[in-house]
């Protein structure tokens, strides 16, 4: 089996580092978090922190 040129392994790990990086960037981006639409919810949200100075 030939040996593969030092430029060669270089190639390599760039082009596997591009594939990773985009396959991140994919998997954040694709990410869409749950927003809470009732406003019950974030009024009882406040309400518990009573601050007591």
């Amino acid at each position: 089996m030939p040996q593969m040129s030092p430029i060669m392994w270089f190639s390599l790990f760039i082009m596997f580092s591009i594939v990773m990086i985009m396959f991140n960037q994919m998997n954040f981006f694709c990410y869409k978090p749950k927003t809470i639409t009732n406003n019950k919810e974030m009024k009882t949200k406040s309400n518990k922190l009573m601050w007591k100075w």
